[in-house]
C-alpha cells in the first residue's frame, strides 16, 4: 500500500505485484547470467517437446560447470560437450540425444540419479507444494530405492522419497504475457508447469510474448511463479 501525490491510497491489485515481479530479456545469455559453477537446474521437455533449446545453448555458450541437471531425458548434449555436468537426476537417460551423457558417465565424470518417471516428477511437485516428501512402493527390491529411507506403514513396506528443488528452473511455453503468465502447446507442458514452482528462479523461453494479458481461463502456469522471460520467437 503507498500513498499518491495528492495523498490517495493506492492498493497494487495482483497483476500489478507480479509484473512488477517479472523481467523480460532481450537474450537468453542475460537471462542465465547470474547461473554459477555449482548450480542445481531443472530442464523441462519431454524429448524435444517443451525442451528450453535457447536457454540451453545459452548456458553452454557460459562454460558454467558443476552443474546438476534435474530432468526427464539426459539430452543435454550441449552440457556435455565441454563437460559441464557433474550430476544429472532424470527417469530416461538413454536416447538417440543422449551420446554425449553416456560417454562421460562411461568415463566417470558424471554420476546418475535414476527414477522412475512418476517418482521424478512427484519429487519435483512436492517441492512446489511445500511438502516434505512421499511414500512408494515403485521400485522396490531394486536399485532405483538404493538409498532411500524404509518405513512399514499398515504392513506394508514404502520407500520415503524427499522432494526435490533446484536453483534455477529452465521451461519453455508457447506464449506469455505481460505479467508472466504461461501457456503450454499440447503436450509440451509436461514437466514445464511442475519445475515452475520448485525452483526459486524460473527463466522461460517463449515462442510469443503477447500485448496485454491472457484469458485467466487459459493460463497453465501463473505469472507469480515466474521471474524472467526470453522471446525466442516460433
Amino acid at each position: 500500500m503507498t500513498y499518491t501525490e495528492k495523498g490517495q491510497i493506492h492498493c497494487p491489485t495482483a497483476t500489478e505485484d507480479v509484473m512488477s515481479k517479472t523481467r523480460i530479456y532481450a537474450t537468453s545469455t542475460e537471462a542465465l547470467a547470474d547461473i554459477n559453477d555449482g548450480a542445481t537446474i531443472m530442464c523441462g521437455g519431454f524429448g524435444g517437446a517443451g525442451y528450453p533449446h535457447n536457454l540451453i545453448s545459452g548456458l553452454a555458450d557460459r562454460k558454467v560447470k558443476g552443474l546438476t541437471v534435474v530432468a526427464n531425458n539426459a539430452g543435454h548434449e550441449a552440457l556435455f560437450a565441454y563437460g559441464g555436468v557433474r550430476k544429472v537426476v532424470c527417469s530416461y537417460p538413454l536416447g538417440p540425444t543422449s551420446k554425449g551423457f553416456l560417454e562421460v558417465l562411461d568415463r566417470g565424470e558424471a554420476e546418475l540419479e535414476l527414477e522412475p518417471q512418476g517418482t521424478l516428477v512427484e519429487r519435483i511437485r512436492t517441492a512446489g507444494a511445500g511438502l516434505g516428501g512421499f511414500l512408494t512402493q515403485v521400485g522396490l527390491g531394486t536399485e532405483l530405492v538404493a538409498g532411500k529411507p524404509l518405513i512399514d506403514l499398515d504392513g506394508k513396506q514404502y520407500a520415503v522419497c524427499k522432494p526435490i528443488m533446484a536453483d534455477f528452473a529452465l521451461i519453455k511455453a508457447w506464449k506469455a504475457d505481460q505479467a508472466g503468465n504461461l501457456i503450454y502447446r499440447h503436450a509440451a507442458r509436461n514437466f514445464n508447469s511442475v519445475m515452475a514452482m520448485a525452483a526459486p528462479i524460473v527463466i522461460v523461453e517463449v515462442s510469443e510474448i503477447i500485448d496485454g494479458y491472457l484469458d485467466p481461463d487459459s493460463i497453465h502456469t501463473s505469472g507469480a511463479f515466474v521471474d524472467r522471460l526470453v522471446e525466442v520467437g516460433k
